[in-house]
């Protein structure tokens, strides 16, 4: 066994001469623990929240999401679609068209999204499983009807009893300059059936018909579109099919997945993640100092047996790793015991949900939780680091005063 490890191990488990020692350790390991603890936690809850985010935003938004880069709709027939349906992971895709418009119910008017889709939706999009009432129908035969976001129907004040109608109103495409506001617009009605539930941004924001109800109101061919979405077969990469669509439709065209399709709200939340870990880390480096405290401690303590063992043949550099291997020691079971705290902890939030959610109505009840092995890996690994830190410099000067 390495003989400063041997020592060291005494010395950190050993009853010193001034019990405030022995405190002083427990302290710096408690400090390194908690810590540890509240990194993993906080941690695998952003993780929690991370996944619910994009849970929800891939109950909406398709794998992938093909535009127009010049201009704002395009037509069907450019798209070579024979070419892209024998594209191995493609599974599912459909028409969409998009525009702004007015709702009006009742004595209400509110703003929305007119998003018109195809008959394969439901299977491109998540849409129909985000239903809080009613059920998700569009078309039945000849009728068409809408799925309004919940956001939406609270402000509009709608029912789904089928007496009063939504009004929608669009601008015309074929307007002219007229004194009378009503030529400008083009106006139908459509009855609710349900109501989806999936993020705020989106519950207030759209109102889902047949494609072919929008192509009527917004005056817009049969083969004109303003998107195209597409669902991949699993374990299939969006990366690779997207490449694939690249080539054959080139540059004239837009191809997102979903992380492009909301780029800056990811990389919000992947900076706030480092932002989190970095503001941990240094609570982590505080605490630390206890660690300095610890070993000064320790070292004028043991200043006589340092003597003998030095009288023995033992150099200051073997000396010096007896109380840096403490150091270390104290940081590594601070780190093993908040660690293995914060799995426990988060297990049982998974498993019971006992911290639940305040203020307000949520699509969960307690706060989500997941862990990952590589936020345990991180944490030991910048744990150690400032623990061999706090460790290194202290000792080197500390011994440098008393034992030379």
């Amino acid at each position: 066994m390495n003989f400063p490890f041997y020592i060291s191990k005494r010395y950190l488990f050993s009853k010193k001469k001034l019990n405030i020692i022995n405190i002083i350790s427990a302290v710096s390991v408690l400090g390194v623990a908690v810590g540890s603890m509240a990194l993993i936690v906080v941690l695998s809850v952003f993780n929690g929240f991370d996944g619910l985010i994009k849970s929800l935003f891939s109950s909406f938004d398709p794998d992938l999401k093909i535009t127009v880069t010049q201009g704002k709709t395009f037509s069907i027939d450019s798209l070579s679609l024979n070419k892209i349906k024998n594209i191995k992971g493609v599974a599912y895709y459909t028409e969409i068209i998009e525009e702004n418009s007015l709702l009006k119910y009742g004595e209400k008017m509110y703003p929305a999204v007119l998003k018109g889709v195809g008959d394969s939706y439901a299977n491109v999009s998540g849409v129909d499983t985000m239903i809080t009432q009613g059920k998700f129908l569009i078309k039945l035969k000849e009728r068409n009807f809408a799925v309004v976001g919940q956001s939406v129907a609270y402000y509009l004040s709608l029912g789904l009893n089928f007496v009063d109608p939504i009004q929608i109103f669009v601008p015309r495409r074929s307007a002219k300059s007229s004194l009378n506001p009503n030529n400008a617009f083009n106006k139908d009605y459509i009855y609710p059936t349900g109501f989806f539930s999936i993020q705020q941004d989106i519950d207030s924001k759209f109102i889902i018909v047949p494609i072919r109800f929008a192509r009527k109101i917004l005056e817009y061919k049969n083969n004109e579109v303003s998107a195209f979405e597409i669902k991949l077969k699993q374990n299939f990469d969006s990366d690779d099919v997207k490449t694939e669509i690249n080539e054959i439709l080139g540059d004239n065209y837009s191809i997102k997945n979903r992380y492009e399709q909301h780029e800056l709200l990811y990389k919000m939340m992947k900076s706030e993640k480092w932002v989190i870990y970095l503001i941990l880390s240094f609570i982590l480096v505080i605490a630390s100092f206890n660690i300095i405290a610890s070993i000064t401690m320790l070292i004028i303590d043991k200043k006589n047996d340092l003597t003998t063992l030095r009288s023995l043949g033992l150099d200051l550099k073997a000396i010096r790793k007896i109380f840096f291997f403490e150091g270390i020691m104290i940081s590594i079971i601070g780190a093993i015991a908040g660690v293995l705290i914060g799995f426990v902890l988060c297990w049982l939030q998974q498993k019971f949900g006992f911290i639940k959610l305040q203020g307000g109505s949520f699509i969960i009840n307690s706060y989500p939780v997941q862990m990952r092995f590589s936020d345990f890996i991180n944490t030991i690994i910048i744990v150690f680091f400032i623990g061999s830190f706090a460790s290194f410099y202290p000792v080197r000067y500390i011994t440098k005063k008393y034992l030379i």
